[in-house]
């Protein structure tokens, strides 16, 4: 019978040793398949940018080569058209080449036997045309592509006027940019024979009875040059004219002033001296991208000047592109993002100018000499010296992601200097992506060290006391209620934090300063003068295990006595304004929801956590240890603070690690008890953002598989690394300290 009950109790603990080696494992399975299905969705941000060939289309026998002046390419690649010099719109398709119709574009006047001198392509399928006369026109393209039931394909194409965006026939122009203004007319910059410059204004305006009335403004530079003009640029609201140089200098003058051309920059653009070749408006129109003879690439913003007062701006190198191998050509600015193509002999460079990134390299059969994004930017075409145009499908998933915007300073359009930074969006869709997780991480370990500096010396300091002081029957009562203090959600606490707390510390900051130099001293003098109290008196028998009662009062003195002395410092110490004086002594902000609040909020959600781990840990040191201690002649405190505290060192670890990992992943707390701002600074008064709140906050409005939807999912595995690595040090450190004290 002894047998049969000792071999069924061996079956049963066979049976939980497997149950438990199951349960660990699929624990471990379950930890590394979440890692591994968010590193799924995070990995796509790093793969490489690819493009392959849609159609190769000839020209028809009756188009000479050299008579192109533009191309373009429909957005599905079904079909391509070109412009040539006498004004007329082919429309290709892109399977046989085969052509689906020819339009002419209007003429000023109409009738007239004129040819394109250059085309200008100024965003949402439309181009302007400079004629041989001095004319400009503009015009609008609609060309779509629908597959049929049979499997072919019909091409609907037109080619319409734009309205109010066309002058007349001028003399000596090379070069024209015409450009809307705010719809009362337009204006005319003109490059006129002999490097000059010309800007028309001509308004229509309406007085209050309807009557119209018509304003014409002309404004010419003829100052010397450093070097002769080899490229210019317009920006989309005609405000600044951009030049290039033959000995490479950049030039920027203002035309944003009826009647007056001023020029604001000449720099050396050029490393090398050669010409600048190309000359394009970055999407934004803030940056200006600068090709020159040599092959280089770089783009230029105008920064604040050192030591000015923050209107004057010199245009200034930012970004440095791959070089190309030759002079390049041209450059083509992408219509939804900052990629830039520039073009040089057979090849064509894909180059993102935030992260720097050189994302395609495209070759062709011989010489390109013209190229084109489609409208989406999804698709490019270019014609090649051979006759022959080629399209390419582009696959440019996340070209504003690298590891130099994640965890690298980057010099952002309008910033004065290289900053990290993080803003996922903007009301404007030509804005810059500002994806940098550094401010994140930094928020992130701000608020878990603030919150630790607050909850460990109470947490442990409390559990030392529950422990070795406290009697037992108000143990068993302060102990559950400290556990039950764990179960609060999160939501309420942040919530308490957020509208509560927050306001609260921000009418009395200065009496939470000096309670922390207060309450300490006069705990201190109260204890001083408690040891002075007899030990077998009447007060410290009634006390004893259960001094934290006596100590209260004193506490809420402190406080009292910290909140009367608070207006007294304010009035005499900082100008009866703390927190101006905070920002006009110091420069610092004062935040209504800071650190001190997350300090606050966050600690207190940590603290029953540290705490009931500690007291576990320090209650379960041998009695036998505390008996020798008193019986050598030690004090309690001595005892509990050089043998029991030591003895539970591995437990008491633990437990501050086990906090630590629960305050670093907290988001209700983090995201509703602060300002959510990723800035970087160690300043109690400014608020932060983790990477936990900051998830929670972008998730639900990032788009599916866009670079911010997955440089969040980036955002989990770095946390789920920091929780892997700060689990594996304590438990390094946990093993060490069990070998050194050989308790736990």
């Amino acid at each position: 019978m002894l047998s049969k009950r000792t071999d069924t109790s061996r079956r049963n603990d066979r049976i939980a040793e497997l149950l438990i080696r199951i349960g660990g494992l699929l624990v471990i399975v379950s930890v590394i398949w979440i890692l591994v299905m968010i590193s799924k969705v995070a990995l796509p941000l790093f793969y490489p940018s690819s493009a392959k060939v849609a159609a190769t289309v000839k020209l028809p026998a009756d188009i000479p080569a050299e008579s192109v002046v533009a191309v373009g390419a429909e957005d599905d690649q079904q079909g391509v058209f070109l412009l040539d010099k006498t004004g007329t719109f082919h429309f290709l398709k892109s399977s046989d080449g085969s052509a689906s119709a020819s339009i002419k574009a209007p003429v000023i006047p109409p009738g007239n036997v004129v040819n394109v001198v250059s085309a200008e392509y100024v965003g949402k399928s439309s181009y302007n045309l400079l004629w041989n006369t001095g004319a400009v026109t503009s015009v609008t393209i609609a060309f779509s592509s629908v597959k049929n039931a049979d499997g072919t394909i019909s091409m609907t194409q037109d080619v319409t006027p734009r309205e109010g965006v066309g002058f007349l026939a001028a003399a000596g122009v090379v070069q024209s940019f015409v450009r809307p203004v705010e719809d009362k007319g337009g204006m005319r910059i003109d490059r006129l024979v002999g490097d000059r410059l010309r800007v028309t204004q001509q308004l229509v305006e309406k007085d209050l009875e309807g009557n119209e009335k018509r304003t014409s403004t002309t404004a010419e530079f003829s100052d010397p040059l450093p070097g002769h003009l080899t490229a210019l640029a317009a920006d989309a609201k005609g405000h600044f004219l951009y030049g290039g140089t033959d000995n490479g200098m950049l030039l920027r003058w203002d035309v944003s002033e009826p009647g007056q051309i001023r020029l604001l920059d000449t720099v050396q653009a050029s490393e090398s001296r050669k010409s600048i070749s190309s000359l394009s408006l970055v999407l934004g129109d803030v940056s200006i991208a600068v090709g020159d003879a040599a092959g280089g690439l770089s783009t230029w913003f105008p920064v604040t000047a050192p030591g000015s007062s923050g209107g004057d701006k010199r245009l200034t190198r930012i970004h440095v592109l791959r070089p190309n191998g030759a002079a390049v050509a041209a450059i083509i600015p992408s219509p939804r993002d900052k990629t830039i193509l520039s073009l040089s002999g057979p090849v064509i460079h894909a180059d993102h100018m935030t992260s720097e990134r050189n994302l395609l390299t495209l070759k062709g059969a011989a010489p390109l000499t013209l190229a084109a994004l489609s409208p989406k930017g999804n698709a490019l075409c270019a014609l090649d010296n051979a006759r022959t145009m080629t399209v390419w499908k582009l696959n440019i998933p996340h070209p504003e992601v690298s590891f130099g915007t994640l965890f690298g300073k980057v010099w952002y359009e309008g910033y004065d200097k290289p900053e990290y930074s993080w803003q996922s969006s903007s009301a404007s869709d030509d804005y810059e992506p500002k994806l940098s997780l550094v401010p994140l991480v930094f928020g992130t370990i701000k608020a878990t060290l603030f919150a630790m500096l607050f909850a460990v010396p109470l947490a442990l300091l409390a559990a030392l006391y529950t422990s070795q002081f406290m009697s037992p029957k108000l143990k068993g009562r302060v102990k559950p209620v400290v556990e039950i203090m764990a179960a609060i959600p999160s939501v309420v606490i942040g919530f308490l934090a957020g509208l509560w707390l927050a306001p609260l510390i921000d009418k009395s900051v200065l009496t939470v300063f000096l309670s922390i130099v207060i309450v300490p001293l006069m705990l201190l003098v109260t204890i001083f003068f408690w040891k002075r109290i007899k030990t077998a008196s009447l007060v410290q028998r009634v006390t004893r295990g259960r001094e934290f009662f006596a100590m209260v009062p004193v506490v809420l003195l402190g406080i009292y006595a910290a909140f009367l002395l608070s207006g007294l410092a304010e009035l005499h110490l900082f100008a009866g304004d703390f927190k101006q004086w905070l920002f006009s002594s110091l420069g610092v902000r004062y935040d209504q929801r800071n650190s001190i609040i997350i300090a606050i909020a966050l600690g207190f959600a940590v603290i029953p956590i540290i705490f009931t781990i500690a007291e576990d840990a320090i209650s379960n040191v041998p009695r036998n240890l505390t008996a020798a201690s008193l019986a050598l002649g030690a004090s309690r405190w001595q005892t509990a603070w050089r043998v029991v505290l030591p003895s539970a060192l591995p437990g008491v670890f633990s437990a501050v690690m086990i906090g630590f990992g629960r305050a670093i992943g907290e988001t209700m707390i983090v995201l509703m008890a602060t300002g959510n701002t990723p800035i970087m600074s160690w300043s109690l008064f400014n608020g932060l953002r983790s990477l936990a709140a900051n998830i929670a906050v972008e998730i639900p409005e990032a788009p599916f598989n866009s670079s911010l939807y997955r440089v969040l999912f980036l955002s989990a595995v770095l946390l789920f690394i920091f929780t892997f690595i700060i689990n594996t040090v304590a438990e390094a450190l946990r093993q060490r300290f069990r070998k050194k004290y050989g308790r736990y």
